[in-house]
Order: structure tokens, then C-alpha cells, then sequence
């Protein structure tokens, strides 16, 4: 089997391969303006994005949302309460919480990025499986898939409880990262149990291809966010077969700076576009972590094992 700082490799060099590619003759950013109050969503999505990354948020339900590294203000300040907090899953590690907010009237599912070794070793599980369960015959992305099925049963229920009390609530879902591939699963697969469900993912990695991509996109009521030369997005390579729901909403600004409306592209339709993130010829890591503001500084040591990760002196993966 591969390792994984092998596929880690693999993978970026097919995304600089890709990127170095000429970009199409007519490539040129178009601006389109985005109303004021797309821009604030965007915000308050990026700060529960955010939110997810904190342990506190991660294994004490029935709490209020908190972030110690003050990057969340804006759900700080709302209402919270989770319905369901979850980490740790034996596989993945998929975590991340449901939460209702009664001042914004929403339920939010929001998934954390890449917090653990299990985390990243699920980020470059390569092979695509079986995504039956969203669309007849589609498949999808191992790594970010099988997260999905590992939180699935218990956000389903959450929602189910959250919703049934809440009825008039608006239903999103939210991720960064390896946390919003899986928040495109949560998305899809609530839609098709009849909830009106919108989502938001900032640095989002593409989850399969073309056919569950172009289900989830035909779903509607998608906002993908991208940020200047932000690699991830461009993982995995579209020479492997993968593209991206649409559709995408460009930032056009640099790291530590402010985000304002006019920085902002799209919406930019389509499973291949060049006109965003794809086209952007550079590769700028620091630019993953920006969205808004420093979306992943709550971050866990991403390099520390917990006691689940090993078991009887062999790696669980």
C-alpha cells in the first residue's frame, strides 16, 4: 500500500501538473457583484466552518458554541445550543457537531477539517467507491465518502431532532477542507430525505466524478468558496477523473486581509472552470487557512496520535 506521505506527494504533483497546464485562451476573471447580505452568510458559514475545529465544540453536547482562539464572534454571540457533538470515529475521525441557532433561526451541521493523523490519511484514501446511497450508480472519493458514512447515522438523527422541534429553521451545512467534502454528503444525502438544505464549504476538495458532482450541483442551493491559490481545491486532479459541484465563489484577496464584496467572484458555474481557483497558476498553502479570517487556527496538533489511533502498537486507519 501506498504510504501516505507518498500519495501526499503523488497527489500535489499531479495538482502542479495540472496547474502549470495553459489555462484557456478566453481566461479572465469576470466580477459579478454579490449582494450584502450573500457576503454576510458567507461570514457567518465561515466562522461555524471555523467553529468545528475547536475540541470544546467536539465532545460536550448541549452546550453553547465557543471558540478560544476568538475567531467564531459571530456565533459567539448568537443563541447556540448542539444538538449532537462527534469525534473520534474509529476509521476517519470524522468530527464535528449539530446545533440550533435561535437568533439566525438555523441548524447547523458543520465538520471539522483535518485534525488528526486519520484525518489525513483519509484526505489522500484515493480509490472512489460506491455513493449508491446519494445517487443511483454514482461513486465518489474513498477517503471523504467513507467519513460521511462514519458520522451519517448520527447526523441524520440530529438533524431529525433538531428539525422536528425547530420546524421553521433554515437547514445548512458547513465545512472546511476535508470538512466540507463530507459537508457535501451531509448535504446531498438530507436533501434527498426531503429537507431544504444550503451549503457552504471553504477550501473544499473535489469529491468525485462527474456524475455525483453534476447530482449534487443539479441539487441547487450550493456555495463552494475558494481562496486565490489555494491547492486543496485542486485536489483531487482532475487527470484522475475528479471535478467540482458548482458553483464556486472566487476570493480574490490576499492572506490577512480583510475580504470585502468587491474581492469576491462569481457566481462561476460548472464542474471545470478556469475562470477561479482552478486557473490560478500558483500554489500558496498559507491561502488554505484563510477564508474570511483564519478559518483552522483552533486547530488540534495535527501530528499528535490520540490513544485511539493506536491499538495494541499498529496504526488504526
Amino acid at each position: 500500500m501506498p504510504s501516505f506521505f507518498s500519495r501526499l506527494a503523488a497527489g500535489l504533483g499531479a495538482a502542479a501538473l495540472v496547474s502549470a497546464a495553459p489555462a484557456p485562451a478566453d481566461f479572465k476573471i469576470e466580477r459579478r457583484d454579490i449582494s450584502q447580505d450573500l457576503f454576510d452568510t458567507f461570514t457567518l458559514m465561515e466562522q461555524y466552518a471555523a467553529a468545528a475545529y475547536c475540541p470544546d465544540n467536539n465532545d460536550t453536547p448541549d452546550t453553547k458554541l465557543t471558540c478560544a482562539t476568538e475567531n467564531c464572534p459571530l456565533v459567539e454571540a448568537a443563541n447556540t445550543s448542539t444538538v449532537s457533538e462527534f469525534e473520534n470515529s474509529l476509521v476517519t475521525d470524522v468530527t464535528g457537531f449539530v446545533a440550533t441557532d435561535s437568533t439566525n433561526n438555523l441548524i447547523v451541521v458543520s465538520f471539522r477539517g483535518s485534525g488528526s493523523v486519520r484525518n489525513y490519511l483519509a484526505d489522500f484514501n484515493f480509490p472512489i467507491v460506491s455513493a449508491s446511497d446519494i445517487c443511483d450508480g454514482c461513486h465518489a472519493f474513498g477517503g471523504f465518502y467513507t467519513a460521511w458514512t462514519e458520522a451519517r447515522d448520527g447526523v441524520l438523527d440530529a438533524v431529525k431532532e433538531a428539525a422536528d422541534a425547530n420546524p421553521a429553521y433554515k437547514i445548512v451545512a458547513v465545512g472546511h477542507s476535508l470538512g466540507g467534502a463530507v459537508a457535501v454528503f451531509a448535504a446531498a444525502q438530507l436533501r434527498n430525505d426531503g429537507y431544504a438544505v444550503e451549503l457552504y464549504s471553504f477550501g473544499q476538495p473535489r469529491i468525485g466524478p462527474s456524475k455525483i458532482s453534476e447530482y449534487i450541483s443539479n441539487q441547487g442551493s450550493n456555495f463552494r468558496v475558494t481562496h486565490k491559490a489555494d491547492p486543496v481545491p485542486r485536489l483531487p486532479p482532475i487527470a484522475l477523473g475528479f471535478v467540482h459541484i458548482s458553483p464556486e465563489y472566487y476570493l480574490d484577496v490576499g492572506n490577512d486581509e480583510e475580504v470585502t464584496l468587491e474581492d469576491i467572484e462569481g457566481p462561476l458555474e460548472g464542474s471545470i472552470n478556469f475562470k477561479g481557483n482552478t486557473g490560478n497558476l500558483k500554489i500558496d498553502f498559507d491561502a488554505h487557512g484563510w477564508y474570511f479570517g483564519n478559518i483552522s487556527i483552533c486547530r488540534p496538533d495535527v501530528f499528535e496520535f490520540k490513544k485511539r489511533d493506536v491499538y495494541r502498537g499498529t496504526v488504526v486507519l
